[in-house]
């Protein structure tokens, strides 16, 4: 579970409130419609959000409404009426954030579902990732590495399951063997923030470009192709650490 920070009574009071009323309304099954939101559920989810994100507390969005929830004395306090809570704010979440400035240039779509693909519920942790995000968006290498993490996931998505161990003596040209060297350099490198993560991984653009323009992913020998297969999937968990790349345009 999250650990449990400090903070001034009236915060802690504010937020119970927030939650209280927000998981209250729901468990009773009055949560807002499209056009309706008599009780201002949406501004009861942002005030969660903003309540954590500007006290700095390391609270997981999931296990305090699942907490809150189960304080109810009425109503539906089961796993379907969390996962509705939880998408709620989440919603909230990325309405606030999507074509704000507050990293500088307006924060895309693309950005904020690139996090939200590895499904965070812990919204400073979110925070962190997205402000990564927006500041690979304006490297060089971001389009060009984003495109080919697309690749990546079609392929494997068509290969289906598979292992991901890799054996570097199935290598039978430089560019197998120098990305598997770049990603081995990722994995070794200190990071310390998603940013600075983020950065190292634009460095894979030159042998990931190398790659896709010298070697056939699908040979005809099984073993070579379950070897490069292999290779792809470790370069789809690196560009996976922070943010699903591959949402990026």
């Amino acid at each position: 579970s999250s650990p449990v920070p400090t903070a001034p009574v009236s915060i802690c009071v504010a937020l119970a409130d927030k939650l209280d009323t927000l998981t209250g309304i729901f468990a009773i099954g009055q949560k807002p419609t499209a056009s309706k939101d008599p009780y201002a559920l949406r501004r009861s989810a942002l005030g969660i959000l903003r309540i954590l994100i500007e006290g700095a507390l390391p609270l997981d969005l999931r296990e305090i409404l699942g907490g809150a929830l189960q304080e109810q004395p009425a109503g539906k306090r089961d796993e379907a009426t969390l996962k509705d809570l939880l998408t709620f704010v989440q919603e909230r979440h990325r309405a606030w954030r999507v074509g704000s400035t507050a990293f500088g240039a307006p924060i895309t779509v693309e950005m904020f579902e690139a996090v939200a693909a590895l499904n965070i519920t812990q919204v400073l942790d979110f925070e962190a990732r997205l402000r990564a995000i927006h500041s690979f968006w304006a490297l060089p290498e971001a389009a060009s590495l984003a495109a080919a993490h697309k690749r990546v996931r079609n392929v494997l998505k068509q290969a289906g399951d598979g292992g991901s161990e890799v054996d570097p003596a199935k290598f039978e040209s430089e560019a197998e063997s120098a990305l598997y060297a770049a990603l081995n350099a990722v994995n070794a490198a200190p990071a310390t923030d998603y940013t600075e993560r983020l950065k190292q991984l634009a460095g894979l653009k030159a042998p990931v470009d190398a790659f896709f323009t010298g070697v056939m992913v699908m040979a005809d020998d099984a073993a070579v192709r379950a070897n490069r297969l292999a290779l792809l999937r470790q370069l789809d968990r690196v560009c996976r650490e922070v943010a699903d790349i591959s949402c990026l345009p």
